[in-house]
């Protein structure tokens, strides 16, 4: 089986769906096989590895290559693919369905495509039983299949801003539920009331991949009868009537705790550890910090663990008073940080007296500086990680950015160690020169396109956030015959592809998975780099092999740990 690299921390074993021509094509059976593999690496508990992901049709694993080998990963995806088992059947799951008006915008417009009633699409759409290929996208959100062909139609031109959370849509061949509100392409033709994805709840998603569901059409939002047909399942879980408490007040603290009083935001201030690993396979995203290299040198000048969590400051820094004595290191983007009006020399460490007040100025280089505290920040962990997310609503404080009046709680201090790392330069901003391996797509390409990558100059565009960057530069040439590729696991630090030939550069916050092809990987050494980019800085692309980038992270991490 083709095991394929995807950069220096992540393989993805492509499981083909018979013949070449058929490698877009969705199989039960292939996704069964992916989804045995995936739990029977899990399962052998290898050193090293923070994530295993089953897709449509392909295991995606990811690891710390300074802890496990790559020949210790591919050994382990070549033994389970060997074995042959039969298929299992999963759990079944009657969803209930309001189609059309208000929940089902598309509705209308998928009946007239396909020369049908919108009575006839909705009694195709419900007359299916949809098998759970993956999740991803969102946490919890069902990528299910097959839509009847009939009335089968494609992503929307252009993605709703806002699409409500419990919508039911169609993609091609697939339909899904979107967990919570969010932007989507989707076709959007009903919406129910089951909640998808609550964290609070073991395990935190309704749906997991082999399930089978059913839809059955309602007049209304009345779900008495409706149940999982598996009696070892739990009850139906109903969205909320109101919007979930984490996105609407603050989380109350210990008032005996340390804690920082946040009297400005700054642009996009949150909270960020090593990352939530270990749910990426429930559409989970990882998230942590963009330049983890600043992150971890902050903690290791105070002696805290490399994973507590800091605090990360965007372009804007904020105002923020600490109400008892603490100590503070800051890394990263030089934004002028002042104590009391006393410049901070960055990568120092700070004494902070209660009551003192620590500002930033004027940008001078760099993105992204990281505050972190002695001892860390102190929100609760949601799915094992302080990591804020926004778009998913997960951990942090109420699942966002800071907002001034916040009180973001300190964990103890812990004994330290000394501040024995060693600071290091950032970027200076204009252009920086970013190492990549290729692949793990590069089928979707055309044989000229890592050519074209590595001789463009790109520019960050504005529409760049925590999640990717999106480029522009020349078009790099697709593939004409390879058709829409199905959705993928993605990596951080792929360069996708999409159709307009104009590369979007994958950051700390994106999703799971992705339907671009991804022909290119940034090397984890040199994410650091990239996250202290701001638009209109420049990127070239250089390919480099494993080794160089193996080489690179080590050199990177004996700097952090001041070996």
């Amino acid at each position: 089986m083709p095991i394929r690299e995807a950069g220096d921390s992540a393989v993805i074993l492509q499981l083909e769906a018979g013949m070449p021509q058929r490698r877009n094509e969705i199989d039960a059976e292939v996704n069964s096989r992916a989804i045995r593999i995936a739990e029977g690496v899990r399962q052998r508990r290898i050193r090293g590895v923070r994530d295993v992901v089953p897709t449509f049709r392909s295991v995606a694993v990811f690891f710390d290559p300074l802890v496990t080998d790559l020949t210790t990963i591919v050994e382990a995806l070549d033994e389970r693919s060997d074995q042959r088992q039969p298929r299992e059947a999963g759990r079944v799951l009657e969803v209930p369905v309001v189609y059309g008006g208000d929940a089902g915008p598309d509705l209308a417009s998928i009946a007239n495509a396909a020369g049908l009633t919108p009575e006839a699409v909705v009694a195709r759409h419900a007359s299916r039983a949809y098998r759970v290929f993956m999740l991803g996208f969102l946490p919890g959100f069902p990528y299910m299949a097959p839509v009847d062909e009939a009335i089968a139609a494609p992503r929307r031109p252009a993605p709703r801003a806002r699409v409500a959370a419990g919508s039911v849509g169609i993609a091609g061949q697939q339909t899904g539920i979107y967990p919570r509100e969010s932007p989507g392409g989707w076709q959007i033709i009903g919406r129910t009331p089951l909640e998808l994805f609550d964290a609070d709840k073991t395990p935190p998603a309704l749906l997991t991949p082999g399930d089978t569901v059913r839809f059955v059409p309602v007049e209304s939002y009345v779900v008495s009868g409706f149940s999982r047909t598996d009696t070892r399942a739990s009850e139906v879980r109903l969205k909320p009537d109101t919007t979930d408490d984490r996105l609407k007040a603050d989380t109350t603290y210990d008032s005996s705790a340390r804690f920082i009083t946040v009297l400005r935001s700054g642009l996009f201030t949150t909270i960020q550890d090593a990352g939530r690993w270990g749910y990426q396979h429930l559409g989970v995203p990882v998230s942590g910090p963009m330049d983890p290299a600043s992150h971890r040198l902050a903690n290791a000048l105070l002696g805290n663990l490399p994973d507590a969590a800091t605090l990360e400051a965007t372009i804007i820094g904020p105002e923020l008073r600490f109400e008892q004595d603490s100590t503070i290191a800051i890394t990263g983007a030089d934004l002028q940080p002042m104590l009391e009006g006393t410049p901070v020399v960055m990568g120092s460490v700070v004494r902070c007296a209660s009551g003192s007040v620590l500002r930033f100025g004027n940008r001078r280089a760099g993105a992204r500086a990281y505050v972190a505290v002695d001892g860390g920040i102190g929100v609760p962990q949601v799915l094992g990680s302080r990591a804020t997310h926004v778009m998913s609503g997960l951990g942090g404080v109420a699942g966002r950015a800071l907002h001034a009046g916040d009180r973001v709680p300190l964990r103890d201090r812990q004994p330290s160690a000394g501040g024995t790392a060693r600071d290091r330069r950032i970027h200076e901003g204009g252009s920086v020169r970013l190492r990549v391996m290729a692949g793990p797509q590069t089928e979707y390409a055309d044989p000229s396109a890592l050519q074209v990558l590595q001789r463009t100059r790109f520019v960050v565009s504005p529409q760049s956030d925590r999640m990717g960057y999106r480029l522009t530069g020349s078009a790099l040439p697709t593939r004409k015959d390879s058709g829409e590729m199905i959705s993928d696991a993605t990596v951080v630090g792929a360069v996708q592809v999409p159709p307009s030939g104009q590369p979007i550069l994958l950051m700390a916050d994106r999703q799971t998975t992705g339907g671009y092809p991804q022909i290119a990987v940034v090397i984890t050494a040199d994410l650091p780099r990239a996250a202290q980019l701001v638009p209109g800085d420049s990127i070239q692309f250089e390919l480099c092999s494993r080794a160089d980038a193996i080489a690179a992270l080590t050199e990177q991490e004996g700097s952090v740990r001041g070996g």
